[in-house]
């Protein structure tokens, strides 16, 4: 299967020319409004919990933390199940797994005021997203021809930003006032449930969409996890990426209670910071592949992703206490930690790139890993540290682990990285084979 079939379309050619396998056009459109939907909730569900619920602030936390702890497990289990039984199959099994549970969440839980009920099935929710996106991630680098990985990966992370949390707090902002809180969660499960459709149904191509392990399931899922200490590059790239987003999952947490209770906007004005800080990393995660492939990726990950995070995560906090209210300037220092988290994107090649192809698979499995524990971790770190009452503690905590990661990144050497110093490039074949850096795919007819 070559990167250019012949007779494309002029649609396609133009998907082709963006930096998308055109085959999965549908695929990505899907992935957006899916995450829009999962993005609704992502900055009121903390209040909606503490006002309108009657949860404590350690209560929600550790709601958030549990659901964390499943996107953790959903994500290293994405890669691995995408190599067992295919990714689309994942996907099927993350959006059935969402919508069920997120009915369960609200008639159940919410609507019958059964806390524990409400806690569980949003904690086991958790494997939904995971499944539905990670699975498509490793679609993408399968059918994706080295020429163009880059630039899918990033139009994958615009998508997965542009959804959570930009656009779904976007919507959140202009639906709550017109139909409130409860609706607004039944809103983002339609948009859910649409994104899944377009994506499952809009992909016809199903070339790589079944199983490309060669080992057993049993040998797969060691396989993702011995990779850890086969190749201790892989683990630090896992670190640097679990830091990337951890204090912006804080952030969901603290963030809303700061900026509203303490700074003194109301929420329809946060939520709107929120959507103008994201919308800008959207774009960014565009941009800074871009910069990767000329400036090096590792460079872009240090100084443009850790230090740029270190930067913006101390503005965000101590210039709002300066200067009060001003919508304009928390925009302006937000911006610098959001557009700093786009700085990552790199890694998402770097990291694959570091193994013998035959581990890739593994690779991305424990990056995957890596950003679900990232959810976990950053509500927990939140929870312990005190939430929202010890603001200092927290943001002086996550400033230095940006500086750690950013010593890390040093390890990150491969002569696959355009900033290297022996850079090679990847190998495609004038037809943009991927025969030699992918698994061999088994080509499986799916019916479902």
């Amino acid at each position: 299967m070559t990167g250019k079939p012949a007779g494309q379309s002029a649609a396609a050619r133009l998907v082709d020319r963006l930096g998308m396998p055109p085959s999965l056009a549908f695929g990505f459109l899907g992935l957006l409004l899916f995450m829009i939907g999962d993005g609704v909730e992502s900055n009121y569900l903390s209040p909606f919990l503490i006002h309108t619920e009657g949860y404590s602030e350690s209560t929600t936390a550790f709601t958030i933390s549990m659901y964390g702890i499943f996107v953790t497990v959903g994500s290293w289990l994405a890669g691995t199940l995408s190599s067992i039984i295919g990714p689309r199959r994942v996907m099927w099994i993350g959006a059935a797994t969402w919508v069920a549970l997120e009915v369960v969440f609200l008639i159940p839980g919410v609507a019958m005021d059964n806390h524990w009920i409400s806690i569980s099935a949003y904690a086991l929710r958790g494997i939904g997203y995971p499944f539905f996106a990670y699975a498509f991630l490793v679609w993408i680098n399968l059918t994706t021809p080295a020429r163009q990985r880059g630039s899918s990966v990033g139009w994958f992370w615009f998508a997965f930003g542009a959804g959570l949390p930009t656009l779904g707090s976007l919507i959140a902002s202009g639906a709550i006032p017109l139909i409130g809180e409860y609706q607004t969660f039944w809103l983002g499960t339609a948009l859910v449930v649409a994104g899944a459709a377009i994506a499952l149904f809009g992909v016809r191509d199903r070339t790589y969409a079944g199983p490309s392990g060669t080992e057993s399931a049993g040998g797969e899922m060691l396989k993702g996890l011995t990779i850890l200490w086969r190749d201790k590059r892989v683990a630090a790239g896992a670190f640097v990426r679990l830091v990337n987003t951890a204090p912006n999952f804080a952030l969901f947490v603290v963030a809303p209670l700061f900026f509203i209770d303490q700074i003194g906007f109301s929420q329809s004005t946060y939520l709107a910071i929120v959507t103008v800080v994201y919308t800008a990393n959207i774009f960014a995660n565009l941009m800074f592949g871009i910069i990767g492939d000329h400036f090096g990726w590792r460079r872009t990950v240090t100084w443009f992703g850790c230090v740029m995070c270190a930067v913006g995560i101390v503005l965000l906090y101590y210039v709002p206490l300066w200067v009060g209210p001003n919508v304009l300037v928390v925009i302006l220092c937000w911006a610098v930690f959001g557009i700093g988290l786009a700085g990552f994107v790199p890694l998402t090649a770097l990291v694959p790139s570091m193994v013998a192809p035959d581990d890739r698979g593994s690779a991305l499995a424990v990056y995957t890993l890596a950003a679900g524990l990232s959810a976990f971790v950053g509500p927990a770190l939140a929870g312990l540290l005190g939430g929202a009452a010890h603001m200092p503690i927290l943001i002086w905590t996550f400033a230095g682990l940006y500086i750690a990661a950013a010593a890390v990144t040093y390890v990150l050497r491969t002569p696959s990285d355009p900033g290297s110093a022996h850079h090679v490039a990847e190998g495609d074949s004038a037809s943009d084979d991927r025969g030699s850096d992918v698994p061999k795919q088994r080509t499986v007819a799916e019916n479902h």
